[in-house]
Order: structure tokens, then sequence, then C-alpha cells
């Protein structure tokens, strides 16, 4: 069949519109009506710029977050019974290491020394007697050896009892904020709570325990910083012990740190296989508090004096790189170049280029539009539009530069 004059001059571009004059007869109506074809979609180029090849420091990280934890973390008891007589600090108190934190009375202590210290003396007079006394036979040997062990014994009892009452005083294990004080004046305080002994007779534990199975203090570190990472499988080998890490938190604060421990045994989470770092923060950087988000990237390659060109200046096709340089008269050259690695948006330049050479950067921005003129025409008989209304965008009358 003989195609219709008016579709033979309807350019590629146009045959949707074609397509609705053929529904809209098919309804039994005749429209004659475009829509608007949107505006080309293309991008013009910019003026050229240009930047100079630089040399840089090139590095690769492994990445990870993590939440800032006081060093000193303790909670610390008394190790002797007593009266609580003097609690010279508060919740809140900053307080340094030897700092006293508590006392309690020492006429029990005191009494306890005495009492050692004349065993002490009843054992080191009987063994005198013996030795004086002593004839030679096995019998006396023996009984010189035994006196001679009671009285270690008992010496030992008197440095036991003179530690008693110096660890009535109880001190700071280290510097620190105070963040929980469990004891008053008055409070009666029970001895054989667990953990270590510290500093000044204190118990120095994460769960010491005491009469009330509480810790009479808590002190958390202010000066001192680590960073607890989970690390997956395919980047753990890559860390290792020392490695620069580079720190900051969500407001833009910036610090360091250093790999503390990295961890053989993994731990897995939904699936995914971990392995625990510990970073150390190094110096004493604001802005850090318990708990407080951390953005960690761990260093583990850097190269210095790396020459590097933005990533955007550099073209590839078929396995050969090229950059344009400028030349005498301002001419945008293309010049083949050697690539190495590409770290963020910067590349490495092995050979073609030196340190200040001028490459050029394209840079695209949006283009306008055609435009024309959108007037909405319609006629013919009755019978509306098909059903669904209108094509979505609108109708033009296509005398536009996009027009039919």
């Amino acid at each position: 069949m003989k195609r219709p004059q008016f579709l033979t001059h309807i350019r590629p571009r146009t045959w949707v519109v074609a397509g609705v004059i053929v529904l809209a007869l098919a309804g039994g109506s005749i429209y004659w009506f475009g829509f608007a074809v949107p505006a080309n979609t293309k991008s013009t180029v910019a003026a050229p710029i240009t930047t100079a090849a630089s040399l840089t420091t090139m590095q690769k990280t492994v990445d990870s977050d993590g939440t800032a934890t006081p060093t000193v973390n303790d909670s610390v008891s008394f190790a002797v019974s007593g009266t609580v007589t003097a609690v010279p600090v508060v919740a809140g108190t900053t307080v340094t290491a030897g700092q006293v934190l508590v006392t309690v009375d020492t006429l029990s202590l005191d009494a306890a020394v005495l009492e050692a210290q004349a065993t002490l003396a009843t054992a080191k007079a009987k063994l005198a007697t013996s030795v004086s006394d002593s004839d030679g036979t096995a019998a006396a040997v023996a009984q010189i050896a035994a006196q001679t062990a009671s009285v270690a014994v008992d010496e030992a009892a008197v440095v036991t009892a003179q530690a008693a009452v110096a660890g009535a005083t109880l001190t700071a294990p280290a510097a620190g904020l105070v963040t929980a004080v469990n004891v008053a004046v008055g409070d009666v305080i029970s001895s054989g709570s667990s953990g270590s002994s510290g500093a000044g007779g204190a118990t120095t534990a994460s769960t010491a325990s005491t009469s009330t199975s509480t810790a009479d203090f808590s002190i958390v570190g202010t000066d001192s910083w680590s960073l607890s990472l989970a690390i997956g499988e395919s980047d753990i080998a890559n860390v290792a012990v020392n490695d620069q890490v580079e720190l900051s938190l969500d407001d833009g604060t910036a610090f360091f740190g250093t790999v503390q421990s990295v961890g053989i045994l993994p731990s897995t989470t939904s699936g995914a296989v971990t392995y625990p770092v510990v970073v150390a923060v190094t110096g004493d950087p604001d802005g850090l508090y318990d708990g407080v988000a951390v953005t960690a990237k761990i260093v583990y390659e850097r190269r210095t004096n790396v020459l590097t060109v933005p990533s955007a200046a550099v073209t590839t096709a078929d396995g050969v790189s090229t950059v344009k340089t400028l030349d005498a008269s301002g001419t945008a050259v293309a010049t083949t170049v050697t690539v190495g690695e590409t770290v963020g948006n910067v590349t490495e330049i092995l050979t073609g280029i030196a340190e200040g050479d001028e490459v050029v950067v394209v840079t695209f921005t949006p283009g306008s539009g055609n435009s024309g003129s959108t007037t909405d025409r319609q006629s013919g008989g009755s019978g509306g539009f098909p059903s669904g209304g209108p094509p979505s965008g609108g109708m033009t009358q296509g005398n536009g530069s996009n027009g039919g």
C-alpha cells in the first residue's frame, strides 16, 4: 500500500507524533497536535583549565570505624578493713596518680602492728635462749631451726601489719577523672576485695568488690586513649603493629595513632569474619571522650615524591594513556604517558611528563536546550482525547527548532 504523503516527510525523531495522529483517527475524530520534544541533552565543553604535574605522597589505607576508649578505666577499692574517716574527692574530680581518695581509721591496724611486733620479739628471745643453751645435740639443733623459722614468719606478719596501716589511705593508681564514689565518711569497709593490690593498699580491677560488691571508686583516664577496630579478613594481612593510623572525628578534628596490637583469632558477626585491632592514640587530642565515634585509616603503604596529575586529565584508549599539554602557542597536544597507580582522584605518572608540566583538565557543564513555541493547538470533531488524556509532557504545535 502506498505510504500516505504526509508521513513520508516526517523525520525519524517525529515518528511518535505520527503514531498519536493514527490513534486519534482510529478514535473517530481528527486532532492535529504535537508535543514538546525535550531539549537536546548535551554538554558543552568549557574552556580548558590546566594544572601542573606535581610531586605528592601516595598512600594505601585500610579504613574502619570504632569508638574511643580511655586507656585508664580503673575500679579501685580498699584491701583493708576499717571505718571511713575522710573522702576528699567527689565524682567529677580530676586526680593525679598517687592522690588521696579516701582514708579509714587506723586504730585496729595500729594494734595489729603492735601485736605482730610483740610476737616477733618473743620469738627472737626464744631463739636467742635456745642458741645460748644448745649442747650441740640433734634435738637442740632441731629446736633452733624451728625457732628460726618462727622468727621469719613473725617478721613477715609485722611487714603485713605495717602495710595495712599504709593501706588505710587509698590513693589513685593513675591520673584520670573520678566517675563514681561509693563510700562516705562513717562507712565500714571490709577487706578481701578481689583484684590485684594497687597503690596505697588499693585493689584495682574492672570488677573489684567490697562488702557491697561495688568498687569504692571508678577512675577514667582523660589523657590516654585507645581505639578498638574490627578489620575484615581480606584486609587484615595488610595491617601490622606500629603502622601509623590517621584518625578523625565527625566534626573534622584530625589526629593520629599507631597500631598497638593485631588479633590472631577471628570473630564472626552476621557471617562476616573480622579480626580485632587495637590502636593507641598519640598525643592528647581535644574532643575525645569515652564512646565518641572515630574514623580510622590504617596506612600500610606510603610513597613520597610521586609524580601525579588529576585522574580527569588522563585518557586511556586501547591500552595507551595520554594527557594533553600546552605547546608554546597554547594549543593542547596529546602526550603519551605511562601511568602507575590511581589513589583517590590522582594518578601516578611514571614517564612522559615531568614535574611542573601543565596538563589540561577538561570539565563539562550542561548545555542550553533548543527553544521554540509551545502553543497548544487542537482541531477536529467530537470525541475528545483518546483514553488516558494527552501524551505526558504536554503538547506543542511543533514549530520550534525541534518541530516536525
